[in-house]
């Protein structure tokens, strides 16, 4: 076959080319013998698909087990020619002859059946198995006797095929052929002239074999006929057609059948034996036949490779004539062969948040068995969220029916089992592993919906309090908690000023150490958030309870102890068993049994007098006052908490058994008072060095000024003419009024005293319901009067100074003659000094002192605090009238009704008035001009021994 032919058979078949899609299949028509790399198709644009498409979806041609004759070109998205194709080699006489694969694309996942049917071109020309063969005639051979030919084989088919015969130099013989149900011809030589053995012994004729292929293909026979002697009779076969059936898969040397043939001549010319005709080597490989007509298996017969066979026989007679019959073989179909599964496609994972309906395999199924042997059905394992579809005959895809959750499942192992119809019934499975792959799809959970968590008050702060804990169902970074304290605030104060959360393990620490008596609970959130993308959180609320730890000390509240006074209690003698002396007030700040108190009394000086209550802390009597018993008297009262260990206070109470005050008085000077020292002792001795060395200097400055000050204000003083009149502001000591009694009452006395400290002691204004007896302000009348001048020497000669702030009582309120209503400002302390009492009202002032009562004769050397709090007894009118002594302010001394005492007070007063009048009378005309000075206060005794020095010095 010439190139140039070659090609115009080439260019004739791709004009013809045709295209058709049918259910989405794309058929090409291309005839064989096509170069290597010969365009079929653009298979991108008869399916509508862009390049980058098939690009994208990794497409690619799936044959099978089949060999590839066709590859793709992803980047033209054309089909080219793999492999040059043999129609006859790929289909032999099959028609038509196609090629069947398949275009798989990914993500989706996409499957394109295709068809490539290869035409025939005229490239085989018909031949004979044998290029000779000879035959022995008899010469009696009659006319019309028939001799067969070998056929001719040309494996092209249609027009390209075998079409016709022809017979040359052959005067004798003429050609007949017999169409047969195959379509093939069987080929006769048929005796058309007498045979003269002695005219012509020998005969070549030449067979030839056309097809009717452009252009037209031959193929020759020479056949060689040597004329015998006469043999008349041919043999003849019993049927013109042998019919038989074996199964596939049958073993060999199985017999088939029998054929037979007889001949009416004798001797050896009656001897017949058999052949098969058929010149294709398959047919001769797979059969055989023996003397006696048997045909023989000789090898394996596969339905699903031929159905049927067809093989001619011809019988010889050893005269060389023969006849022809045809044996006709069905094969049966035996289940033997088991559905066979091809994975196209697949996914090892998806993520669970996937749609119903995704394909996640596709595969195809296929059974060469026929009928109910090659119906197959396949099913996969239940209770998966899967179902298996088939899409077209032989193709199913694997998709998901339902939602996935990786946390219910992780993996699933996915049996596909496909099985046929026969029996019995053969299958074929396959399993799929597909991996759920993690979406953050679950938030945190804690364990519990909120929580509660106790510690003791006074922990070291860093204190692990207890652990929050959340699960998270996903995997991985999306598993992976983290703990947030969420922003807040406990009374104003950033929650994160208290606790702290590890971000890690959930610990809750305690930033600072509680106390109960300041927070007693506390409550906050805590977030646990995970690691997905977005991530997400929940929250839990954590409650905080403090406990209560006992590490606080009872508090007494009554009676108040202070380190410079002291407060008493005040029994009458006339009280009974069960008197109320007083109430021991003491709260702890702990709660609970931390709280409960406890009275005991731990120190008395007469314990058979008094008793302490257990429970309410109420000091009463036990017995009946009598006169034999103590005035003061000391109770040492312990309050103690239920705590474990327990906390105790101790108390003093001083309690005064008497009627009156003047009673008592001297019995309380000589209690002292209970001092507290500071532990860092050395601190306050330096800080007490500094001070006493500041106040040394800055006395010793003021002392120098007020001297020199003193001198200039007496030299004025010297030649001043005014009537000096003493006056003294009253002195009245603030009052709380926090006692029973309702009025405020000032004592104010100058008595002698016994004590060993000094020899006059004097008393300060007090309030009525507690005397305030300050043990400090002892010392001897004249040390105490000195002080006093020198307190009067730095006042202004000019100006007075304005009363103190504490001033309570208005003019009218205040004993003696002086009591005249002042001006508003007067009245609340808050204008000027009162004016100065003029000589009438001085000398009313001492008559009145005439008439008072003789006072108390001595007080001991502090200052005593009388309580009538829970003595109802004690009514005002045990408090001496203010009649009964005459006050004169700005001094210590109280005039009183002895009249010796009187006379000489009234006498010295009187020299003093008259010597005062008589030097100012002296001193006015030297000083007339001289403004005048603010009346001054008295002198005392030791007043004027100091002026008297001055004057010398």
């Amino acid at each position: 076959m010439s190139d140039r032919t070659m090609t115009r058979q080439v260019l004739l078949f791709i004009s013809v080319l045709s295209l058709s899609s049918v259910h989405g299949q794309v058929s090409y028509s291309i005839p064989e013998e096509m170069a290597k790399g010969s365009l079929v198709g653009n298979i991108a644009q008869d399916l509508g698909l862009d390049i980058k498409r098939l690009k994208s979806g990794k497409a690619r041609i799936y044959t099978g087990d089949r060999a590839e004759y066709i590859e793709l070109n992803k980047e033209r998205g054309v089909l080219l020619i793999k492999e040059k194709i043999d129609r006859e080699a790929l289909c032999e006489q099959t028609t038509p002859c196609a090629l069947h694969f398949q275009i798989t694309l990914e993500n989706p996942m996409e499957l394109y059946p295709v068809t490539v049917e290869i035409t025939d071109i005229n490239d085989n020309a018909p031949t004979f198995q044998k290029t000779e063969r000879r035959l022995e005639i008899s010469e009696s051979a009659v006319t019309g006797s028939k001799f067969m030919l070998e056929k001719a084989v040309d494996p092209d088919i249609d027009l390209n095929g075998l079409q016709s015969y022809s017979l040359k130099h052959a005067d004798h013989f003429v050609l007949k052929l017999h169409s047969q149900a195959d379509g093939s011809k069987k080929v006769e030589m048929v005796l058309q002239k007498p045979l003269d053995r002695e005219k012509q012994e020998q005969m070549s004729l030449i067979l030839t074999a056309l097809d009717g292929g452009e252009p037209q293909l031959s193929g020759t026979m020479q056949i060689h006929v040597t004329v015998l002697d006469a043999n008349d009779n041919a043999p003849v076969f019993t049927k013109p057609v042998y019919k038989a059936a074996i199964s596939e898969n049958s073993q060999k040397g199985t017999f088939v059948t029998t054929v037979s043939a007889s001949d009416a001549d004798k001797g050896t010319n009656g001897e017949v034996s058999y052949v098969i005709a058929n010149s294709m080597n398959r047919l001769s490989t797979l059969f055989h036949i023996n003397e006696d007509g048997d045909l023989i298996l000789d090898g394996q017969v596969d339905y699903e490779k031929a159905r049927s066979y067809q093989i001619d026989i011809e019988a010889i007679d050893n005269g060389g004539l023969s006849d022809s019959s045809k044996i006709i073989i069905d094969i049966s179909d035996v289940n033997d062969n088991s559905p066979l599964i091809n994975l196209i496609s697949k996914s090892g994972i998806i993520p669970e948040d996937s749609r119903p309906n995704i394909v996640i395999a596709m595969m195809s199924v296929n059974d060469p068995d026929s009928e109910s042997n090659g119906k197959v059905n396949c099913g996969i394992n239940e209770n998966i969220p899967f179902t298996i579809k088939s899409t077209s005959n032989g193709f199913y895809s694997l998709v998901t029916d339902s939602d996935l959750d990786r946390e219910r499942a992780s993996e699933y192992n996915i049996s596909v089992t496909c099985s046929d119809e026969g029996v019995p019934s053969l299958s074929s499975s396959v399993t799929l592993t597909l991996q759920i792959s993690d979406v953050n799809d679950n938030a945190p959970v804690f364990e519990r919906s909120s929580y509660e968590a106790y510690i003791i008050e006074n922990n070291t702060p860093g204190l692990s309090i207890f652990t929050v804990k959340a699960r998270d169902a996903d995997w991985n970074q999306n598993a992976r908690v983290s703990y947030i304290l969420e922003d807040s605030s406990v009374n104003g104060v950033p929650v994160s000023s208290y606790v702290s959360v590890s971000a890690d393990s959930g610990v809750i620490h305690a930033v600072r150490s509680f106390d109960y008596e300041q927070i007693k609970d506390f409550q906050f959130r805590v977030k646990a958030q995970d690691g997905g993308s977005p991530p997400l959180s929940s929250n839990v609320t954590v409650k905080i309870m403090i406990q209560d730890q006992n590490d606080n000390a009872p508090q007494v509240l009554y009676p108040v102890q202070t380190s410079s006074s002291l407060v008493a209690e005040m029994v009458p003698r006339s009280a009974d068993v069960g008197y109320l002396v007083t109430k021991v007030v003491a709260v702890d700040v702990d709660s609970g049994q931390n709280a409960w108190l406890s009275y005991k009394l731990q120190k008395a000086t007469d314990r058979a007098l008094f008793e302490v209550g257990l429970q309410n802390g109420e000091i009463r009597t036990i017995r009946q006052v009598t006169d034999k018993d103590a005035v003061k008297q000391r109770l040492t009262v312990v309050v103690e908490d239920n705590g474990q260990p327990s906390r105790s206070a101790t108390v003093n109470v001083n309690v005064a058994v008497a009627d009156s005050f003047p009673e008592v008085l001297s019995e309380f000077t000589d209690f002292t008072h209970d001092k507290d020292y500071n532990d860092n002792l050395t601190f306050y001795l330096v800080l007490a060095l500094a001070v006493v060395s500041f106040l040394f200097i800055t006395c010793l400055v003021v002392i120098i000024s007020v001297k020199i000050y003193r001198w200039r204000q007496s030299r004025v003083l010297y030649h001043s003419n005014l009537p000096v009149i003493p006056y003294y502001p009253p002195r009245y000591a603030d009052t709380l009024g926090t006692g029973t009694l309702q009025h405020v009452y000032n004592y104010e006395v100058c008595r002698t005293t016994d004590s060993r400290k000094s020899d006059c002691k004097f008393v300060r204004p007090c309030s009525q319901n507690v005397l305030i007896m300050d043990p400090s302000s002892t010392g001897t009348m004249q040390r105490m009067q000195s002080e006093q001048n020198i307190l009067d020497e730095s006042d202004s000669p000019i100006e007075q100074k304005p009363p103190n702030a504490d001033w309570r009582f208005t003019q009218g309120q205040r004993p003696g003659p002086s009591g005249a209503g002042g001006p508003p400002e007067m009245t609340m302390g808050t204008g000027p000094w009162p004016n100065p009492p003029t000589e009438a009202e001085q000398l009313q002032a001492l008559m009145a002192a005439a008439n008072v009562s003789e006072a108390t004769a001595t007080l001991g050397p502090g200052t005593m605090g009388l309580s009538t709090r829970y003595s109802p007894q004690f009514t005002l009118q045990h408090v001496p009238d203010y009649r009964q002594n005459v006050y004169i302010p700005g001094s210590t001394a109280t005039l009183t009704s002895n009249p010796q005492q009187q006379q000489q007070q009234q006498q010295m007063l009187m020299q003093q008035q008259m010597a005062a009048q008589q030097q100012a009378l002296q001193a006015q005309p030297s000083e007339a001009s001289a403004q005048p000075e603010p009346p001054k206060a008295a002198q005392t005794p030791a007043s004027k021994k100091k002026s008297t020095k001055k004057e010398k010095k």
